[in-house]
C-alpha cells in the first residue's frame, strides 16, 4: 500500500489529543512532530504538571505550554496555539478536536476517557488494551451511534494481528492459527547454562540438550523448557488481554484457557501451533496464543511481534518459497507469516488516520464480545482481601488470568479481570475458583460497570 497516496487528501492536519503521557503517549507525541499529517498538542495526564514534563521532554520550550485544569484554561490556551497540559479530559473535549488517543492503561479512568470523547463527537484510538477487554464492543457500539469508530492502534500488537489476520484472509489463506512473541525473550547461553529474560537471570541445568527440539517429540521439549525454565515467569496478564481483543475482533479462539505459551525459537513456531494429530500442540485450528522467543544473545529477536500459521496447499508454489526463505513446519504443510515490530506510538498514526479521515477501525469494525480475560485464585483467599493489581504486568496476588467465552455480568458468572482489579472481596473464594461478580464489592457508579452493564444488555439480549 502507499501511505503517501492514501492521505495524500489531508490538506489540514488531524488534530489529535493523547490522554496519559507514559511510553506509549509520549512515543505519540514525540513522533507527532514529524507527522505533517497530524497536529497533537494536547496532553493529559494525573496532573498537568506530568503533562507539561511530558512536553519539555520531547524538545516543547516551557514557555508555550499552557497548564490546564478547566475548560475555560484549555479554550484559552487553544486560541493562543499553546501546547495544552491538562489534568483532566472534561477539560479538553470540547476544543476543535477530531481523535483522542487512550494510552493510560488504567480501566476505570480510560472508560470513562473514551466515553466522554465519544460524546464529544471524537473517535478514540483505544491503546489501552485493558479498556477494550472490558467494554471495547460497547465503546465500539456508542461511537457508530455518533458516526465515530473506536479503533485499537497499530503499534500495539492486537491491531497488527487483526490486521495480519484479516490480510492472510482476503489473500485467500487458511488461518491455523495466530499469536504473538511475548514481550521479552528467553535469551540463552550455552558456554555457562544460563537463560535470561527481562533483566533475571537464572542457572538453567539441562537446557542445552533442549535446544534443538527432536522431531516427533515436540510436546515433549516443550514440557522441558518450561520445567527448567520454571523460576522465570512464563504467563502474563497484558499477552491473555492481546489476544483476547484479537478474538473479539477476529473470531479465532483459545485452546487452553491460560495459554501453552511455548519457550521456542521463532523457526519452531509453525510445528508448535499445530493441532496434536500433526505432532503440535492444539486441538484444534483457529486459535491464537503467545511463545516465548528462545534465542542466543547473538541471534535476532522476534521484537514482540506477531504471527499467522496459515495451510500450505499448493506444493510446487511452497518449494519456490521455502527456497525463499519461508519459515516452514518440518512437514512444510504450514508456513509462518510475521512482522517482528510493535513500535508504541511511533506507528499509531495509520489508526488515528483511517479513523478521522475514512470512518474506519484497524480492528472489526462491529467486534463481538467472544471472550472474557477472568481471574482464578491460585490460593484460598477470605472475605475481606482487596484484589489489588498492580505492576507492569497487572497482577493480582493469588490469581492467575484466563480466557473464556464471554457472558453477561450476573451472580456466578465471572467477573473481567480489569473490573476485578482493587476490588474488595465480599465473601470466601477457594483456591482454584473463578472469581465471579457477585464474589466482589462494587460501587454502582463505576464507569466501567456501567458500560459493561449496557454492553451486555446490547450483545446477551434477556430471552
Amino acid at each position: 500500500m502507499d501511505y503517501l497516496h492514501r492521505y495524500q487528501g489531508v490538506t489540514q492536519p488531524i488534530e489529535v489529543c493523547v490522554i496519559g503521557s507514559g511510553g506509549f503517549g509520549r512515543s505519540f507525541l514525540a513522533q507527532s512532530r514529524r507527522v505533517p499529517t497530524i497536529s497533537a498538542r494536547v496532553a493529559v495526564d494525573l496532573t498537568s504538571a506530568i503533562a507539561a514534563d511530558a512536553w519539555v521532554s520531547i524538545g516543547i520550550d516551557p514557555a508555550q505550554i499552557a497548564q490546564c485544569d478547566t475548560a475555560q484554561q484549555a479554550t484559552q490556551a487553544w486560541e493562543q496555539g499553546l501546547y495544552i497540559a491538562a489534568s483532566d479530559a472534561a477539560a479538553v473535549v470540547g476544543l476543535p478536536l477530531q481523535v483522542m488517543v487512550e494510552a493510560t492503561g488504567h480501566p476505570e479512568a480510560g472508560a470513562r476517557h473514551a466515553r466522554l470523547a465519544i460524546e464529544a463527537g471524537l473517535h478514540v484510538a483505544m491503546a489501552s488494551k485493558e479498556v477494550d477487554s472490558v467494554v471495547g464492543p460497547e465503546l465500539s457500539r456508542l461511537a457508530r451511534a455518533k458516526g465515530r469508530v473506536m479503533t485499537p492502534v497499530d503499534g500495539d500488537q492486537p491491531s497488527l494481528l487483526i490486521g495480519l489476520v484479516t490480510w492472510a484472509q482476503a489473500m485467500g489463506f487458511e488461518v491455523l492459527s495466530a499469536g504473538k512473541s511475548s514481550e521479552y525473550d528467553f535469551v540463552f547461553d550455552a558456554e555457562t547454562n544460563r537463560m535470561d529474560s527481562n533483566g533475571v537471570t537464572i542457572d538453567v541445568p539441562g537446557f542445552g540438550d533442549q535446544w534443538v527440539m527432536p522431531a516427533g517429540k515436540e510436546v515433549e521439549c516443550v514440557k522441558a523448557r518450561a520445567e527448567i525454565c520454571a523460576a522465570l515467569p512464563q504467563r502474563a496478564v497484558p499477552d491473555l488481554c492481546e489476544m483476547q481483543v484479537v478474538a473479539n475482533s477476529t473470531g479465532l479462539g483459545v485452546d487452553t484457557a491460560a495459554f501453552h505459551a511455548p519457550i521456542a525459537r521463532p523457526g519452531e513456531v509453525p510445528d508448535l501451533f499445530a493441532t496434536t494429530a500433526e505432532g503440535g500442540l492444539f486441538q484444534r485450528n483457529g486459535v491464537v496464543d503467545v511463545f516465548h522467543c528462545l534465542r542466543k544473545r547473538d541471534e535476532l529477536s522476534f521484537a514482540g511481534g506477531v504471527f499467522v500459521v496459515i495451510r500450505c496447499d499448493d506444493k510446487p508454489t511452497w518449494d519456490l518459497l521455502l527456497g525463499k526463505g519461508h519459515v516452514m513446519s518440518r512437514d512444510q504443510q504450514r508456513a509462518m507469516m510475521y512482522i517482528p515490530r510493535h513500535l508504541l506510538g511511533l506507528e499509531a498514526f495509520s489508526s488515528v488516520l483511517d479513523a478521522a479521515v475514512y470512518g474506519l477501525s484497524s480492528g472489526a469494525q462491529v467486534p463481538q464480545p467472544r471472550l472474557d480475560l477472568v481471574a482464578r485464585s491460585t490460593k484460598a483467599l477470605s472475605a475481606g482481601t482487596v484484589l489489588t493489581m498492580g505492576g507492569h504486568h497487572h497482577t493480582i496476588d493469588g490469581t492467575a488470568a484466563e480466557l473464556v467465552p464471554a457472558a453477561p455480568l450476573a451472580a456466578g458468572t465471572p467477573a473481567p479481570f480489569y473490573l476485578v482489579g482493587n476490588r474488595k472481596l465480599v465473601r470466601d473464594v477457594p483456591a482454584g475458583q473463578l472469581i465471579c461478580f457477585d464474589d466482589i464489592e462494587i460501587d454502582p457508579a463505576s464507569e466501567l460497570l456501567t458500560l459493561r452493564l449496557q454492553q451486555d444488555a446490547a450483545f446477551f439480549p434477556a430471552v
